[in-house]
């Protein structure tokens, strides 16, 4: 298989919620091709998925080295990062995935719920705003 066919394993193991297969499957990719920024991606999402936040965060550090302008990328890094309680490095990653693509309803959904876990319940509700106003115009 190649390493695009991989990926796509990998992506449709995730979303069945079955993880460890779907790391498997994107290590496969990236064996293949070490420089596929989503396949670093979404094995950080898979990560995240089984609780290895540590280990996500590093392949998202690998996915952005990559392509910076992978919002998808910042945004898996801001979910780890604010399930290990790092909420204001999560806010940051956030921002970067909105700085990206400013249209992203998941990162203004995962910046809301990191605001909220800090007490800033305005600064969440403006952003669970954003993601509700941005999801009905989709």
């Amino acid at each position: 298989m190649l390493a695009v066919d991989w990926l796509k394993e990998g992506d449709s193991l995730y979303s069945q919620g079955r993880y460890a297969e779907a790391v498997r499957a994107y290590d496969e990719a990236l064996r293949l091709d070490p420089e596929d920024a989503r396949a670093w991606s979404n094995k950080a999402a898979a990560l995240a998925g089984m609780g290895k936040y540590i280990e996500a965060i590093r392949a998202c550090d690998e996915s952005i080295r990559l392509d910076p302008e992978l919002a998808l990328a910042w945004n898996n890094r801001g979910f780890a990062l604010r399930n290990l309680g790092r909420l204001l490095e999560a806010i940051q990653a956030y921002d970067e995935a909105l700085c990206i693509n400013p249209g992203y309803v998941r990162a203004w959904y995962n910046k809301g719920n990191a605001l909220e876990a800090l007490g800033k319940r305005s600064e969440a509700s403006a952003a669970y705003a954003r993601a509700k106003e941005l999801k009905l115009s989709e």
